[in-house]
């Protein structure tokens, strides 16, 4: 892992970075909600399934986006897809358990994955800002050249 000695960020860095991970967790979060209705709707997937392999399809997306565009991380990438796997070890398990539990309640499917993004949205910034990429934002050569300037 390269170690770049990193500045704390001023509340404006904070808000766009903040800003900048919403907006590729939407986009992320379209690809999610387009799998998931094509295997619920298409492929009469039931939810769990439809869920786990739309959540699979939105993470690799979205871990590879805004690694490069949100933290501009040069951070190892295995290690810090490891370290994400880690944190959807825990995510994954449970938000599939509490889908379905809604879900088998008349839940309507739809709000549930709703519900369920928005957890994840904010949960996961926390773990990519705050753990991850904590000591390697702003380390890819454009990102510490634009610093400079």
């Amino acid at each position: 892992m390269i170690e770049v000695e990193t500045k704390a960020l001023t509340g404006k860095q904070n808000a766009i970075q903040f800003f900048k991970f919403v907006l590729f967790s939407i986009s992320a979060g379209i690809i999610q909600i387009l799998v998931f209705a094509l295997l619920e709707e298409l492929a009469k997937f039931p939810y769990w399934p439809s869920y786990l392999i739309a959540l699979i399809a939105s993470v690799v997306y979205n871990f590879t986006v805004n690694r490069r565009f949100t933290f501009k991380s040069s951070n190892n990438i295995p290690r810090a897809m490891a370290q994400l796997g880690l944190y959807y070890l825990i995510f994954t398990p449970l938000s599939t358990w509490w889908g379905n539990a809604l879900v088998s309640i008349n839940w309507p499917d739809y709000v549930v994955l709703g519900g369920t993004m928005v957890i994840n949205l904010v949960t996961e910034f926390c773990v990519n800002r705050f753990i991850i990429y904590r000591t390697s934002m702003n380390s890819r050569p454009m990102a510490r050249k634009a610093c400079i300037e």
